[in-house]
Order: structure tokens, then sequence, then C-alpha cells
């Protein structure tokens, strides 16, 4: 397969590109991510999202700790090619780090952010488990 395709991107100087993934059967934004080429091309090579962390200046696999996969069905590029939006099953219903269905849980009322989506699983509890899996496998 060629990478061709992936020239059709509208990078950002810095080789990004922002990805809304969205939920594939209710529509609902899941969460707001960045990609670089590589991300890009093993998200659909693997069909699992892969995003570029901006704060970590590496790959992560979406879920690689958290067990929370997303599973690509569709990758569409916006009108101005700038922008990625992936149709995704959430595995195990969250998103979010946060331990929330997505990362819009805050909504702005008056002149105060409200949260409005209950926290699912707590997080420590989410990372905990990765932290022991990880910790178990280091140990081999």
């Amino acid at each position: 397969m060629t990478d061709t395709w992936l020239n059709k991107v509208n990078w950002t100087h810095d080789g990004l590109v922002p990805v809304i993934a969205q939920d594939k059967d209710n529509g609902a934004v899941l969460m707001v991510a960045w990609m670089n080429r590589e991300a890009l091309k093993r998200t659909v090579e693997g069909g699992e999202a892969v995003y570029w962390s901006r704060s970590r200046k590496k790959l992560w696999h979406k879920g690689e700790e958290s067990g929370h996969v997303q599973k690509v069905h569709e990758v569409r590029l916006d009108c101005d090619e700038d922008v990625i939006l992936l149709k995704v099953e959430q595995i195990g219903g969250i998103a979010c780090h946060t331990g929330r269905h997505n990362c819009f849980y805050q909504k702005l009322e008056g002149q105060e952010w409200v949260s409005i989506e209950p926290v699912l699983k707590d997080p420590a509890e989410i990372y905990r488990v990765a932290q022991a899996v990880v910790s178990h496998q280091d140990e081999k």
C-alpha cells in the first residue's frame, strides 16, 4: 500500500492534524486529539486509533494503558483537508481519561462550567489496573 494518500492532508507547520473521535452509533463527539503522519498511517493499517501526544512527544495507541481502545470504522477528511474525523466504536464505553464516556463533560451555565456527565469509572482504578499489568509485564 502506497502512502501517497497521506499527502492530501493539510498538516500544520509542526506536522500535525486535529482529529475528532465520534461514536459511530450515536454521533456523540468523544474526544479531540492530534495525529502526525505515522499515527494516521498506523490507525488506518491497524484499525484502532493511534494519536500523537503533544505533551509526551510520542505516539500513543488509545487504550494502551486503560484498555479503552477505539476501533475505527471510518476515516474522513474535512473540506479544507485539515481535520480528520474518526467514526469509532469506543471499547469499554469510556473515552476520557477522567473516567467519563466523553471528554466534553463540562457545560457553560451562565458564567460557570458545570460537569454534566457522570464518572463511569474512577480513573485511579482504570490506571491502577493498567499499571499493575505493565509492572507485571516488566517483571517477565
